[in-house]
């Protein structure tokens, strides 16, 4: 794969509109993970008259392979399968769009003579969360469990378990980004879900209970509280309401106290 970019580099040498390819991910400068499992993403960094040529025809593209697939995923670029088998996802970028852009850990596979030597680091840092710390985190994951239970009993098993099972465990996995000795050096700014078994073990992060699946989130939900409260000062309003929410049997509505306590809280949090 990482030889696929090498041609592909030599072809845009050649072209006088190209000015740079850089590998990004596991093609970047941490290619030592790459396996069979990887795909390619990149940027071709070209001059400004030519970018729509590049986002319009592919025939750059297929000169080292054929391509079997492809279609146009962002206004930048495409995603696209070599009929080799290779995937690719590039996007197209002039100088002045690429100093705006928030990636880090880019390789410069090729770049032209009179390209700005710092291509590698040329864009933003990513922005992390508003508020990357741990009492975000952890409110954060609470009310996603009282809001997900609230979807469960409405019946929109769905949404519940995109709170319950995704969104909550997003929050668990910041909380070991922030607290944990064995943080993994590898975080991927983008996806934080990205290798974190090969960070945690199972007795740390017990994924298979926390994601069980479409049918199982109050146990899901039970789980994640039981985990938080093992390891952090919960408050004891919020952690309770979610009791209260996995005490009501299948079915059932919550009582008509709960009800009235607790309608404002989950008509402020449905926009989480």
């Amino acid at each position: 794969m990482l030889r696929r970019l090498d041609d592909l580099a030599a072809h845009l040498a050649t072209r006088e509109d190209a000015l740079a390819l850089l590998g990004l991910g596991s093609a970047g400068a941490e290619h030592d993970r790459l396996d069979e499992h990887s795909d390619l993403d990149f940027f071709v960094v070209v001059e400004d008259a030519a970018k729509p040529r590049y986002l319009e025809s592919i025939d750059w593209l297929q000169a080292p392979c054929p391509v079997a697939y492809s279609f146009s995923n962002d206004r930048n670029g495409r995603k696209a399968l070599f009929a080799d088998g290779i995937f690719v996802e590039y996007a197209i970028f002039t100088l002045d769009e690429l100093a705006l852009l928030p990636f880090r850990g880019a390789r410069v596979v090729w770049q032209r003579d009179d390209a700005p030597t710092d291509l590698a680091g040329y864009g933003t840092p990513p922005a992390g969360p508003w508020y990357d710390t741990v009492e975000f985190h952890l409110n954060e994951a609470l009310t996603n469990l009282y809001v997900g239970l609230h979807r469960e009993l409405r019946g929109e098993r769905l949404a519940a378990a995109r709170f319950i099972q995704s969104f909550a465990v997003d929050r668990v996995i910041a909380l070991l980004h922030l607290t944990s000795a064995r943080a993994h050096h590898r975080r991927d700014p983008f996806e934080p879900s990205r290798r974190v078994e090969q960070a945690y073990s199972p007795d740390v992060l017990p994924l298979a209970e926390m994601v069980p699946g479409y049918e199982h989130n109050r146990q899901a939900a039970g789980v994640t509280l039981a985990w938080l409260e093992e390891r952090f000062a919960v408050d004891t309003v919020i952690a309770d309401a979610v009791r209260r929410l996995l005490s009501v049997a299948p079915g059932q509505s919550p009582s008509a106290n709960s009800s009235e306590n607790h309608s404002g809280a989950e008509n402020g949090l449905a926009g989480q």
